[in-house]
């Protein structure tokens, strides 16, 4: 099974994935990113505005956590935000096509939280910050076909990622 936590920036889905690998010894973190670290390096002279913009993002991110569900024995715990949904449902699809259960999480926020908690997140280098606000409105209009998709959608502005993760786990616990 792969856990997807999927929302905007701010709204924990780093913080719940490590809370979330602490409750179980079968479940394993997964950062899509540093895939896409991968792709941005080695195809520099192809630039893009987000790395997800690759289809080859969107091909190998299922390919990466098929060979660590293999290699490992565990469940992942991807915590990504995807945004558009022809990605999310190419990499749901291409999960599936390999044999993975998704189970799909929304974290969500309001706005007014998830932009204090950008402003707030010291782990992030300044520049990144802006693009991170601009991703709230974008967030906030994928909502529409967001929620429908997820099997799970918690209100991480009144849950701390303490709960939230005692909440997804009970959620996908039966099916470990």
């Amino acid at each position: 099974m792969i856990v997807w936590l999927n929302g905007a920036f701010g709204a924990g889905k780093t913080t719940t994935s490590g809370r979330l690998v602490t409750l179980s010894d079968r479940l394993r973190a997964f950062d899509p990113e540093w895939v896409g670290y991968l792709l941005a390096t080695n195809l520099a002279d192809h630039e893009v505005s987000d790395f997800q913009h690759y289809p080859s993002w969107r091909r190998l991110v299922p390919v990466v956590a098929d060979e660590l569900v293999r290699v490992t024995g565990q469940h992942l715990v991807a915590a990504q935000s995807v945004l558009v949904e022809e990605y999310w449902q190419e990499i749901r699809a291409g999960l599936a096509g390999l044999g993975h259960d998704v189970f799909h999480v929304v974290l969500d926020a309001d706005a007014q939280t998830l932009h204090a908690r950008i402003d707030a997140d010291q782990d992030e280098p300044e520049r990144i910050r802006p693009w991170r606000h601009r991703h709230v409105d974008a967030y906030q209009t994928a909502l529409d076909w967001l929620a429908p998709s997820a099997d799970l959608v918690i209100d991480t502005g009144t849950h701390g990622a303490a709960d939230v993760a005692r909440q997804i786990h009970l959620a996908v616990a039966p099916r470990l």
